[in-house]
């Protein structure tokens, strides 16, 4: 199984490809669709639409994970952060691909098994599972990474309850 992970973000989205296959995950590939301050809102939907667009076609995943919406306090942030997410679902959903929709604790708790764990953790992680030699970067690469995780094992998770059943 191949993940596109996707970390959406209105300046920055953070993607990362991970194959599973038994008990062996692979890293693909991460990095980052970066947009241009300044740019109008609509202009840096395009960038991060046609980004998430060449993300899936090179790649070809059988599933898109993407982190939840989750802010605080600032509610303009939240609404970009939404508006973001809306269109690499949109993306996800041109492409045919199933859409895992995980929290930043959903998340954490499947890749490290503590559903608060910092970023030094959540990152350590990810690097141990996929052999990397060192913490991937940027910190949005990362957590796409986690959620292509995340998305995996919950998948096993469910075939092995089908299988016992």
């Amino acid at each position: 199984m191949r993940v596109l992970g996707l970390d959406p973000g209105n300046a920055i989205t953070g993607y990362g490809v991970v194959e599973g296959r038994g008990n062996r995950l692979r890293h693909v590939a991460h990095g980052v669709i970066r947009t241009t301050a300044g740019d109008p809102p609509q202009e840096r939907l395009r960038v991060l639409y046609e980004g998430a667009e060449a993300l899936l076609v090179r790649y070809v995943p059988d599933a898109v994970a993407i982190e939840k919406l989750f802010f605080k306090q600032n509610v303009s942030t939240g609404i970009s952060v939404a508006q973001a997410r809306g269109v690499l679902l949109l993306a996800a959903a041109k492409a045919e691909c199933h859409v895992g929709e995980f929290s930043p604790t959903e998340m954490k708790a499947a890749v490290t098994g503590y559903g608060r764990a910092d970023k030094q953790q959540l990152q350590e992680m990810v690097k141990r599972l996929l052999s990397l030699n060192e913490r991937p970067r940027p910190d949005d690469a990362a957590d796409a990474l986690a959620l292509a995780i995340c998305q995996i094992q919950i998948g096993m998770v469910q075939r092995r309850i089908e299988a016992s059943q």
